[in-house]
């Protein structure tokens, strides 16, 4: 095991004295948004989550490792060396065998902080169903990560582009519970709800805790998906998003991207047709997932 993975010794310390540690992934640095920008965002996500009681943990793979914790010059190389692998569930054992440098998706990140011991996760949006999944079945290896590790995920619900009812329905199958932050309704990215009603939700981080908690007792095997509205100052309207989406699925549909490269093509496109309005919208959300995810980790903690 160590071997696999290098940890950072700030998180050491936190995971050797039992304080709240909260895992970041890494392919919203690497794919999502440029440089430098990415670096400052993650920086700034990182001080959010120590500023709110816990200890932040990026994960990364870098030279055949798990990196659990990144420092500032990781931080640099992970944001402007190319290429950098976006890498998923499928393709981390090539990664690591060939020391190819990889950004962690939702999947790999909740690998990654597994094997650490790390219980919360905080990212953007998860993947899910694609529209069009009849034809093609793409599915993103996310919802099969919730089903399997037991890592608790803070997200803005899944991305707007994705078939949201087909992907609560695949959780459901899962057994993944999807609960709301002080919401009935799946959010939906950009936008702080949606049509489809949630089976949970909880108002506290301490509700959240103690659903971890007994989910640990119970020897439950999968996550828990905790959706957390993007504040109302920061949302895009509905019925502006809507179209936009509808016409980025279309000219990928057209030039035929699909898998992995559909998602950093489809939030690329969506940042044009938005003059940049859907990139500060990603950050902003992010920003208070990483509120939410410390508060989640210091309440399990205390627990």
């Amino acid at each position: 095991m160590k071997n696999l993975l290098s940890i950072s010794k700030e998180v050491q310390h936190a995971l050797d004295h039992n304080l709240p540690v909260v895992a970041l992934e890494s392919t919203i640095i690497s794919h999502g948004m440029p440089y430098p920008q990415n670096v400052q965002m993650a920086k700034t996500v990182e001080q959010i989550i120590r500023d709110n009681g816990a200890v932040p943990a990026t994960i990364a793979i870098m030279d055949g490792q798990f990196k659990i914790g990144l420092e500032e010059a990781d931080l640099e190389r992970l944001a402007s060396e190319k290429p950098v692998a976006k890498v998923s569930r499928r393709d981390l054992a090539e990664v690591f065998a060939k020391g190819i440098l990889g950004a962690t998706t939702v999947a790999t990140t909740m690998i990654g902080a597994h094997l650490a011991g790390i219980k919360v996760f905080v990212t953007g949006g998860i993947g899910g169903v694609h529209r069009g999944v009849e034809e093609t079945m793409d599915i993103s290896a996310d919802l099969d990560e919730l089903g399997q590790t037991p890592v608790t995920v803070v997200c803005a619900g899944a991305k707007a582009i994705l078939d949201l009812p087909r992907t609560l329905e695949y959780l459901e199958t899962k057994g993944v519970p999807v609960v709301g932050y002080q919401t009935d309704y799946l959010p939906a990215f950009y936008t702080r709800t949606s049509e489809y009603k949630l089976n949970s939700r909880a108002d506290k981080p301490e509700e959240i805790a103690a659903m971890m908690d007994y989910s640990e007792a119970l020897g439950l095997k999968g996550g828990i998906l905790v959706t957390n509205p993007i504040p109302a100052e920061h949302e895009i309207p509905h019925e502006k998003i809507d179209a936009i989406i509808d016409a980025a699925v279309k000219e990928a549909d057209e030039k035929g991207i699909r898998g992995k490269d559909s998602t950093p093509f489809l939030l690329a496109k969506i940042v044009e047709l938005t003059d940049g309005a859907s990139l500060n919208t990603n950050i902003q959300l992010v920003y208070n997932n990483a509120k939410l995810g410390a508060k989640i980790a210091k309440a399990y903690q205390e627990r």
